[in-house]
């Protein structure tokens, strides 16, 4: 279970967490509220969650007051929460043919899900020491092992269960807008896919009565003859209500329902997932993540728990709804879909599609608007265009190393890659500012994420001394700096991923607080509080054979989204932002700091 840590503990990764932002005065004022909160009305909250916690021993603490954190926010899905992972290409060149790979991927997700559902799915497992435990004896034995005991079996050999309770929701699954507070449905009793290719809406059953896939051949017959419909696009794309304020989009879908499309609307939430066809080829990878992120909103339904989009020249991504669960379910999917789909593709560029009638299987879905709709809907274009226009995706690579030097020089490449940014930040604006990393904490019964804090008293001073100070340090002190930082950033992420850092706590403390109806403690009140949640640099990375790159937009309008993945030999970095920050500069320095610090690493001087 995860563990609900120290409230002593969490007061002081706290303040190790806010000393870097702060200067002397705001620091001690800080640290005074926090104490107080310590000895006071936190040690209260604090013994009512552990209270509450140990009596719904079934889940975790954070489950609660996270699905309500993302089902209560009113803003729009898309670049607030929707994230994004993009596929690389297939390696045999002929099967990224648009049909070719939407027939194959769409084969091997229901293969997928019907391995899930059946409950052969491979457990997901964090081995720290493959070698012994990511073995076939080690799977035969632990089979026998009853479940209760079965997980203290794959302790001792440093193997680590993940929970998977969020698959289900993977599929046939939908968040519904809703006044104040959304809703997740799943109707796994559905057998429908659902395709939008130009706007258009259209269903067909991929499963059968008897719970069979249907023939990889007739689901290329019915992808084939949408691909060749030449409806013409609506004139008020439905797609575009769902990147719409949840509020607003409420009010618009009880006018849906009361308009006559409740049927039509049943099938988009139930079906399996969306498959979104697009009718244009990708220029390159800065076009690929703005197709992903968010593309045509008319022929997108960013309520789906995901849509797998595949473009005109077979370059496929996922977009996720985020309530519902984080990157690791996705990313095991993503994995599973890439190599079933590559290594054993249900349909070949030689495949014929079945000679069924797909004019009888397929159904185009219509809907019945009214002004008010067609209002809303041109409302919800107008909002979604400026919001797009107003954003900007830049990327870089950085060829000169990666994780395997960094290894070599005994440093952890996730501590150089964040170190990096606050480098770089510094660099541009002359300043420290809250920094977000995501870590999975799916190690524990409904674990979710918890925050590595980046941002540290060492990563300040070693960003100082290679910005500001360069002359006065020999590499050798470089070196150390870099080294400081890197320890400390190895211990944040092992607290976090073992449920021991502190923004989840005082998340639930606060949370409980409200829900018991009482004031806001003054901790919560302090503009430091607020400061430190007001995430600037907002970072994530994964790195995966499946993947070519991820990202998400900025969490804050003055604030860059950062994607970035570690591989061997080079470094990927893709950066969002809004026009009150510069994303293209501070990829220039974060370029720059990789490139100061692989230099130090490797004893090289280095110029300013």
């Amino acid at each position: 279970r995860l563990p609900v840590p120290k409230l002593e503990d969490t007061i002081t990764r706290y303040l190790n967490a806010q000393k870097p932002l702060l200067n002397d005065d705001q620091f001690r004022k800080t640290e005074e509220l926090a104490h107080s909160f310590e000895k006071g009305i936190g040690r209260e909250l604090h013994e009512q969650l552990v209270a509450q916690d140990s009596q719904n021993k079934h889940t975790s603490y954070i489950t609660g007051p996270w699905f309500d954190m993302y089902l209560k926010a009113r803003e729009p899905v898309v670049l607030n929460f929707n994230a994004f992972m993009s596929f690389n290409p297939d390696p045999k060149p002929e099967y990224n043919d648009q049909l070719i790979r939407a027939t194959n991927m769409t084969v091997s997700a229901i293969r997928f899900m019907k391995t899930f559902r059946a409950g052969y799915l491979e457990p997901e497992v964090f081995h720290l020491n493959p070698e012994k435990s990511d073995t076939e004896l080690f799977k035969k034995i632990i089979r026998f092992v009853p479940s209760s005991i079965s997980w203290f079996g794959a302790y001792m050999v440093n193997a680590y269960p993940l929970d998977m309770s969020q698959y289900f929701r993977l599929f046939n699954s939908t968040r519904l807008p809703k006044l104040d507070k959304d809703e997740l449905y799943t109707d796994e009793k559905a057998k429908h896919l659902l395709v939008l290719r130009n706007g258009n809406f259209y269903v067909f059953d991929v499963i059968d009565r008897d719970g069979n896939m249907l023939k990889p051949s007739e689901i290329q017959a019915h992808l084939k003859y949408i691909l060749s419909d030449n409806s013409p696009a609506p004139a008020f794309p439905l797609g575009y209500l769902s990147s719409e304020n949840r509020d607003t989009w409420a009010l618009l879908r009880k006018n849906l329902l009361e308009n006559g499309n409740e049927e039509a609307l049943q099938k988009v939430d139930s079906a399996m997932f969306c498959l979104s066809l697009d009718d244009f080829p990708i220029k390159d990878f800065v076009h690929v993540s703005h197709t992903m992120l968010h593309g045509d909103a008319a022929n997108r339904w960013y309520d789906k728990s995901f849509n797998l989009i595949i473009t005109k020249d077979g370059t496929a991504g996922i977009n996720f709804e985020h309530s519902w669960g984080d990157g690791v379910a996705v990313l095991r999917f993503q994995n599973e879909v890439f190599k079933d789909s590559t290594k054993t593709p249900a349909i070949s560029p030689q495949s014929q599609p079945a000679s069924v009638d797909s004019s009888r299987a397929v159904r185009k879905l219509d809907f019945k608007l009214n002004d008010a709709l067609k209002a809303g809907i041109t409302k919800a274009k107008q909002k979604f265009d400026a919001t797009v226009e107003s954003l900007s995706l830049n990327l870089i690579q950085f060829q000169e190393g990666g994780k395997e030097l960094l290894k070599q020089k005994k440093v952890s490449p996730d501590a150089v890659a964040q170190l990096a940014f606050q480098m770089a930040f510094l660099r541009q604006y002359d300043q420290t500012v809250a920094t977000y990393e995501s870590c999975s904490t799916a190690a524990f019964k409904h674990g979710r994420t918890e925050t590595i804090r980046p941002a540290s008293v060492h990563t300040k001073k070693c960003s100082e001394a290679f910005v500001k100070e360069l002359s006065k340090h020999s590499t050798e002190e470089l070196q150390k700096l870099i080294v400081e930082c890197s320890k400390y950033h190895g211990r944040l992420t092992k607290e976090a991923a073992m449920g021991q850092g502190f923004d989840r706590h005082l998340f639930s403390l606060r949370y409980l607080a409200l829900s018991k109806g009482l004031p806001l403690p003054d901790f919560y009140q302090d503009q430091a509080y607020a400061r430190l949640n007001h995430n600037i640099i907002s970072t994530s990375t994964l790195v995966s054979p499946a993947v070519q790159l991820g990202g998400f937009g900025p969490v804050v309008a003055d604030g860059f989204g950062v994607g970035y993945q570690v591989h061997d030999d080079w470094i990927g970095c893709n950066v969002s932002s809004y026009p009150a920050r510069n994303g293209k500069e501070f990829l220039q320095c974060i370029h720059k700091s990789l490139e100061d610090i692989f230099n130090v690493l490797k004893g090289k001087k280095i110029g300013s």
